[in-house]
């Protein structure tokens, strides 16, 4: 019986966050590509809370963009909230994030699929990856219909073999009801992919009509919004904004989760999957959080055109009537109609130690992976995963080196590289404790610090690559300028710092020595400085910034260079370790497993100790 037949360089399977900014990074870069999904209006899904960004989550979406990628040009566009997080601290942790519009985000982003040049849309189910001689030839999807390309992309997210629980319900489907992907699950173990059972949750949703809003605190945005990306003018995003509201769940709520937890499959068994640590859920917290006699709850809107609202930080497996008399407990919610239950979903993945830092499989050339199936939890790790997979296979098919961006770079090297190199057992989440060198990595550097590489890879045009370069001239020059501007005690300027809160000058002193002052910043300074430059409002914030932390930033810039030098040590590839004598069993056995790129990479493998690697380094200098 014959079969369809078509020819790309890339396919992708999936459409989710990941699948989107691979298929649009292969697409743009001039290969011919197909995206696969099971629903076409499933499209950039956002299937649990509506939301972009977050703590750390933030700085991943400006990292995004600064590469080429897609995430923060939608959210700007689609956003119906905005908040800066944590400005109460320093830059490091400042992080962006933006309450959507569900449904016009999905729209978004299916309008600039259909509208990318290169760029094939296909709603159908992939069932089999087609492997010659250890090589991805392409797919084969479930009419038996075949597509021949030279890289696949997967990021299938959480539809492998997915089936959601409450109660001792369980659907076979995907999240929001949408059909499972059943059959690929078998076609990668066929060709020797080692699969982990995992699980997330979302909360129920409730009718907008029906919560007491007079129990509740509002959440207002900011003032002045800031855009994720670095090409939204920020003048265009100045809209009026939804509120979101703040309760909390009392020992009532809590009595009753208890009462019921051998109803729940998170305990009664039923859940065979491991779930996220970080964002449990409403059982979980009541259990492992026993001190606690309240839970934050965030009531936040699905979108403007429906009454449909997320109840965020009540995420549960809970049976449908537990489910109902735990929210009508809670302040404000006493009355509240369910129009979706909560529920658990689990659904098949890989444990990263399988790919390269490339994304691409270690035993199939030509296969990548991003998103959810690699392990992570959250719609930026895998809008950031989908996008390195996407340029690496189009790297691959291309012939050019691919993008590895290690942890000094950015949040998706550190990233990356946790996924690949430890054992993640449950799914994994990004924060900002996991960058060892934050202070460098901000959410507000994002562009100048891979932009270039963006730029290089053909994501990125002149026109907005020669404005970086120009705007980190400027940064540089008023740097170096305000740092020789010498300040007298006069009266204008001890009645300028009296004003602001700060000590009176008893000598001479520098721009730069005062805008160092907690209290102080360089906008602050602008009467006594008639010298200064006209500058770009994102100039004048990094000028700020560089000043102030002028110290911790050097010193981490040290750190970094040692780091480098353990980056820049590179390992053999299918090297067995068992060669090199002295190395324990365990570093043999992880080594041999991980089959590290270079020297740093291998340090940071669970099981490989600090004599190992000094062993390793012995080796390779006699070698």
């Amino acid at each position: 019986m014959p079969h369809v037949t078509e020819d790309y360089d890339v396919c992708v399977v999936g459409a989710g966050h990941a699948g989107c900014e691979a298929a649009l990074a292969c697409a743009r870069l001039g290969l011919e590509t197909i995206l696969f999904t099971i629903s076409i209006e499933s499209i950039a899904l956002m299937p649990c809370n509506p939301n972009i960004g977050g703590s750390s989550k933030g700085h991943l979406v400006r990292e995004v963009d600064a590469l080429g990628g897609q995430m923060g040009i939608n959210i700007d566009q689609a956003f119906i909230q905005s908040k800066m997080l944590n400005v109460s601290k320093g830059p490091a942790v400042h992080s962006l994030r933006a309450q959507a519009d569900k449904a016009m985000y999905s729209q978004l982003m299916r309008r600039t699929l259909e509208n990318t040049e290169h760029l094939t849309l296909r709603q159908a189910e992939v069932t089999d990856l087609i492997v010659e001689e250890g090589v991805i030839r392409g797919v084969r999807t479930f009419s038996g219909a075949v597509y021949y390309s030279k890289a696949v992309v997967l990021c299938t997210g959480t539809y492998l073999k997915s089936r959601c629980l409450y109660g001792n319900v369980v659907n076979y489907t995907g999240p929001n009801g949408l059909q499972s992907a059943n059959h690929l699950s078998d076609s990668l173990q066929e060709h020797g992919v080692e699969l982990f059972r995992f699980k997330t949750g979302t909360p129920a949703r409730i009718d907008r009509r029906t919560i007491d809003f007079t129990k509740m605190k509002e959440q207002k945005g900011d003032t002045r919004i800031i855009p994720f990306s670095f090409t939204t003018d920020p003048d265009t995003v100045q809209i009026d904004q939804v509120s979101c509201w703040l309760t909390y769940t009392n020992s009532k709520t809590h009595e009753i989760i208890k009462e019921n937890l051998n109803r729940s499959p998170l305990y009664s068994g039923m859940i065979e999957g491991t779930g996220p640590r970080y964002c449990p859920s409403i059982e979980d917290k009541v259990v492992k959080f026993a001190d606690k006699d309240r839970h934050q709850v965030f009531i936040e809107p699905e979108g403007l055109y429906t009454n449909e609202m997320y109840v965020g930080g009540m995420s549960s497996s809970l049976p449908e009537d537990v489910q109902h008399a735990m929210y009508h407990t809670v302040a404000g919610l006493e009355h509240a109609k369910i129009v979706r239950n909560a529920y658990a979903i689990e659904y098949d993945c890989i444990n990263a130690k399988q790919l390269y830092p490339t994304l691409e499989f270690k035993n199939i050339k030509g296969l990548f992976s991003g998103g959810q199936f690699n392990g992570s939890s959250g719609y930026e790790e895998a809008a950031a995963q989908g996008l390195v997979a996407g340029i690496n296979a189009a790297m691959s098919v291309l012939g050019r080196d691919p993008l590895v961006l290690d942890r000094s770079e950015a949040y998706i090297g550190v990233l990356i590289d946790d996924l690949v190199t430890k054992d993640n057992r449950e799914p994994y989440r990004m924060m900002t404790s996991r960058a060892e060198y934050r202070l460098l990595l901000r959410q507000d550097n994002a562009d100048l610090r891979l932009s270039r590489k963006g730029y290089e890879i053909g994501l990125i045009n002149r026109q907005r690559y020669d404005r970086i370069v120009e705007k980190e001239a400027l940064i540089e020059k008023e740097v170096d300028r305000i740092q020789h501007v010498n300040i007298g005690a006069s009266k204008k300027v001890q009645e300028l710092l009296v004003r602001h809160g700060s000590t009176p000058l008893n000598a001479g002193t520098t721009i730069a020595e005062l805008i160092r002052r907690p209290e102080l910043c360089y906008e602050d300074l602008e009467e006594i400085d008639p010298g200064r430059p006209k500058l770009w409002p994102d100039v004048i914030e990094q000028v700020n910034i560089h000043v102030k932390y002028d110290g911790y930033i050097k010193r981490q810039m040290k750190q970094v260079k040692e780091f480098k030098k353990l980056e820049n040590k590179k390992l053999p590839q299918d090297f067995d370790y068992s060669q090199v004598k002295s190395l324990r069993l365990e570093a043999v056995q992880k080594l041999n497993l991980y089959q590290p790129i270079n020297i740093g990479q291998a340090s940071r493998i669970s099981g490989v100790s600090p004599a190992d690697i000094s062993v390793l380094l012995v080796y390779m200098h006699n070698g």
